[in-house]
């Protein structure tokens, strides 16, 4: 009987390994290919916002779409459901993948995590720190956060087009590293881009929360069971003046990551498998769609426009990199960190010029950011230079490092 006990434990371990590696390039496999779309998406919306039909691009997104519930309707812009809906299961998946890295991934251990955990963090103080010395005045100082996210679906896509010649340590550094980003962003957001507390609003939240975790108890394996909680818990926090979307991230750090039998799959591969590609191939796209069209006709970049687009496209393309290299250099130097396999400093420097580009998340925090118009505009034209800058960069560098790790070189 004990002699049994080891290698059935074995075989739980090996499955589980298993099915975080399948789990990791299902993960991969669909953010290479999203990143193209999202390109498309961002193309597509430029040139619709700068056309001759500029004025139905607007149009569109303004378009009230009403929600019919019980006897009440709940009007909003479809521009209202697509920012504050649709992105509620984008952050329910960054959610799930904080929660499965946490428990079976690269954030599992202190000493794996750790590195990355310090890159980011030099990755969002430095571009803060070079937004807020072009943008000190009053109302444009609020725009800080906008350059300290990266968009994994651009990282890890413009990574893949690289081919297999990066090794596989890296892929894994840029995802840990993309994902604390989410996690810092998720709290950027909480504590900085969050109006008073209405606390009957955060009492609704509390109360799907705990119907969502007592359907847990009972049993309920059925995905559908856990609409009515969610929308519970995405009211309330509308109603308590925390963005919504957050609903998404407090649901995904719940969701299970154990199933009652080794034979089924953990509730949290589940829900990330069968989301994830809703969300790279649609959510995010449309939400470029709805947000990147900026329009460069009548633009006017004055009276400190200028600085906001200078400070967020110098703050992504070079304080990314300055923060996530110079972060890691010093916790390698210093002795706290190590770098892993295969992972060197050319490698640690293409991950800091991908870190750069910011578009999804970062154009999400500049409408949280700024009410005025011309200062949002400006802000999304910064984080479409910056990032378009570290893609060409950072695809410029891959190459060379790729050859140069042919030749054998370091």
């Amino acid at each position: 009987m004990n002699d049994q006990q080891p290698g059935r434990k074995l075989s739980q371990s090996r499955s589980l390994a298993e099915r975080a590696l399948a789990t990791l390039q299902h993960f991969l496999h669909v953010e290479a290919i999203s990143g193209i779309v999202l390109l498309v998406a961002t193309a597509v919306a430029l040139l619709w916002a700068n056309s001759p039909f500029a004025h139905s691009y607007h149009d569109v997104w303004s378009l009230t779409v009403p929600l019919p519930f019980d006897g009440f309707t709940f009007k909003r812009p479809l521009h209202f459901w697509i920012n504050d809906g649709l992105m509620t299961v984008f952050f329910l998946v960054v959610g799930t993948e904080i929660r499965r890295e946490v428990y079976e991934g690269a954030l599992s251990r202190f000493d794996q995590a750790i590195l990355p955990v310090l890159a980011a963090f030099g990755g969002v103080i430095v571009p803060a720190l070079i937004y807020l010395s072009f943008n000190t005045a009053a109302g444009r100082d609020h725009g800080w956060a906008i350059p300290t996210a990266t968009d994994i679906a651009f990282a890890v896509g413009v990574l893949a087009l690289l081919g297999k010649s990066i090794p596989g340590n890296v892929r894994v550094f840029l995802l840990a590293l993309a994902i604390i980003d989410d996690i810092i962003a998720v709290l950027i957001i909480a504590l900085f881009y969050t109006s008073g507390l209405d606390p009957s609003g955060c009492a609704v939240a509390a109360l799907g929360v705990v119907m969502a975790f007592g359907f847990q108890r009972i049993g309920f394996g059925s995905a559908y069971a856990y609409i009515v909680p969610a929308f519970i818990v995405w009211a309330g926090f509308l109603m308590a003046g925390v963005h919504p979307t957050l609903a998404g991230v407090v649901l995904g750090l719940i969701t299970p990551v154990r199933s009652p039998s080794p034979e089924i799959v953990p509730p949290i591969i589940r829900v990330e498998t069968a989301l994830h590609p809703w969300v790279a191939y649609a959510i995010m796209p449309l939400f470029a769609l709805a947000n990147a069209g900026v329009s460069f006709k009548g633009m006017e970049l004055s009276g400190g426009a200028q600085f906001v687009t200078l400070g967020v496209a110098l703050a992504l393309c070079a304080g990314k990199p300055v923060g996530v290299i110079g972060a890691t250099w010093l916790a390698v130097r210093t002795g706290w960190c190590r770098l892993a396999p295969d992972v060197t400093w050319g490698s640690v420097c293409l991950i800091g010029l991908l870190a750069g580009i910011g578009f999804t998340m970062s154009i999400f925090i500049a409408m949280l950011a700024f009410a005025d118009k011309k200062l949002l505009d400006a802000a999304k034209l910064g984080v479409l230079f910056g990032s378009l800058i570290s893609v060409t960069v950072g695809l410029g560098w891959g190459a060379e490092y790729a050859h140069r790790r042919q030749k054998g070189e370091r």
